[in-house]
């Protein structure tokens, strides 16, 4: 075979290898354009203040300006609508929370949005526990104490809570235990654990970040953290092996997700910029005050959680009979 003919082969052949790759990783430039983070909750919220954390850090990695958009309302809603209606190219990144994420598909029956079907998930980026408290003049000195009242007198006691996933939390405890309380819902889990210390209500239930100021000042008395660990700023506080309840391990988290069919590759790279994020000590160490914890897992450790987190409260809320609105 003549030397030309075999040049003339190799050429074909490199050309179609580079033709195949051009179409196979067309978004090698990703990112070349501001990165927009939309939230289902107003500014100063606790979602609020981590995205703009991981905005910063991130547009710091990737070059590019990463914008928060508010859009607060209708339930989450009108956030996941404004994600959706985007295109699928990584340039729009949801910043949900477990509301939004989870308990939404066990209070609502006409839900615009499936969590698991239209959302590509990114990565689980905080998780704090929940926390039941109850006025720190109260006679129940320990979960013990409470549960051992309430049989005796059911329907007696009431919980506060501040939103449908709180009081899924408050079911879940009840269920556990096997006692019956009135529910008494407030506009946020600040609001409730103000109610607890003023002794509106016997007990309620919030996360870390709510409780800690009014449990350090001792306005409160935290029972019990639904945690593995004790929270660093509830040293105090057993956690829910500790109490007696092992499987009543609850968190309000946070997570970033993007529109299904987005790019494998994108997905990649938001996945690794939000991981290196999250491993930075100065993450850590701004995140330890608000009683939160970074988390490293991936997309698929986000997908498991995501899903068991959706089964477990749809779940309670069968067993406690809630009417999904």
């Amino acid at each position: 075979m003549k030397l030309k003919p075999i040049l003339t082969i190799i050429a074909i052949a490199c050309l179609a290898v580079i033709t195949a790759t051009s179409k196979a990783t067309p978004t090698n430039g990703f990112p070349s354009k501001p990165i927009r983070f939309v939230l289902p909750f107003g500014p100063g919220s606790g979602t609020d203040t981590s995205a703009r954390y991981y905005a910063q850090k991130i547009s710091e990695l990737a070059g590019v300006p990463v914008i928060v958009e508010n859009r607060p309302g209708g339930n989450g809603f009108i956030a996941v609508k404004s994600v959706l209606d985007a295109p699928a190219d990584g340039y729009t990144v949801f910043i949900g929370s477990n509301s939004t994420l989870a308990t939404n598909m066990a209070v609502f029956k006409d839900m615009p949005y499936d969590p698991a079907r239209d959302f590509e998930p990114i990565t689980l980026m905080l998780k704090t526990p929940g926390v039941l408290s109850v006025p720190e003049a109260s006679k129940f000195k320990t979960v013990h104490d409470l549960v051992d009242h309430a049989r005796k007198h059911p329907d007696i006691l009431n919980f506060g809570s501040g939103s449908a996933g709180y009081q899924l939390m408050g079911e879940f405890f009840n269920q556990i235990n096997g006692i019956k309380a009135t529910n008494i819902p407030f506009k946020g889990a600040g609001e409730t654990v103000a109610a607890v210390a003023s002794e509106t209500v016997d007990y309620g239930f919030a996360e870390v970040t709510s409780t800690q100021a009014l449990a350090q000042s001792g306005r409160v008395r935290a029972l019990v953290v639904a945690d593995d660990h004790r929270a660093p700023s509830l040293p105090d506080a057993p956690t829910s092996a500790e109490a007696g309840m092992p499987e009543f391990r609850i968190y309000v988290w946070t997570a970033a997700v993007a529109r299904a069919g987005t790019p494998s590759d994108i997905m990649e790279k938001l996945e690794g910029y939000f991981h290196k994020v999250s491993l930075m000590p100065e993450t850590e160490e701004f995140f330890l005050k608000f009683g939160q914890t970074p988390q490293l897992g991936g997309s698929k450790e986000l997908r498991e959680f995501n899903q068991k987190d959706i089964d477990l409260w749809e779940r309670i809320a069968r067993n406690a009979n809630i009417e999904k609105q």
